[in-house]
């Protein structure tokens, strides 16, 4: 039987992909994959929850991954973090972009920007249950729903 690999593994393993020195990269780097892989755990979890039009679908995704849900998330996860990933938060959120959310403050779009970069590393390191724990957690705090 062949052993079963994590989906960043199984990434590496097909595509022949380098392991960098995870300290290298941008916290916008960071961001970049935690933003998508974020979306990716929500969309799971929609679609998971019941089959339905793809508007629907669209509208409860929409509510929990907006600048605004994720500051709020962000907040509320600081004391669950440990100094490694406050360390990388602080680094995202402190990132200078060049884009700007169209219906966010920049406080609110910073913090979702480190939220999105402790994610993205926690991907990137496989540290898939803790994502997911920090993810749920954050979730349970702020109250919503999905």
């Amino acid at each position: 039987m062949e052993e079963s690999l994590s989906l960043l593994g199984a990434i590496r393993k097909k595509f022949v992909c380098d392991r960098v020195d995870i300290r290298t990269y941008s916290p916008l780097t960071l961001a970049f994959v935690g933003d998508c892989i974020y979306d990716l755990v929500i969309r799971t979890i929609v679609v998971e929850r019941g089959n339905t039009a793809p508007g629907v679908l669209h509208t409860k995704k929409s509510s929990i991954v907006k600048a605004q849900a994720q500051a709020a998330q962000a907040d509320a996860l600081m004391e669950e973090l440990t100094a490694e990933e406050q360390a990388v938060y602080r680094r995202g959120r402190n990132a200078h972009s060049h884009s700007a959310a169209k219906n966010a403050s920049i406080g609110d779009y910073r913090k979702a920007t480190g939220l999105e970069a402790l994610y993205g590393f926690l991907y990137l390191t496989d540290q898939t249950d803790r994502l997911l724990w920090l993810i749920a957690k954050g979730l349970e705090l702020t109250g919503q729903q999905i």
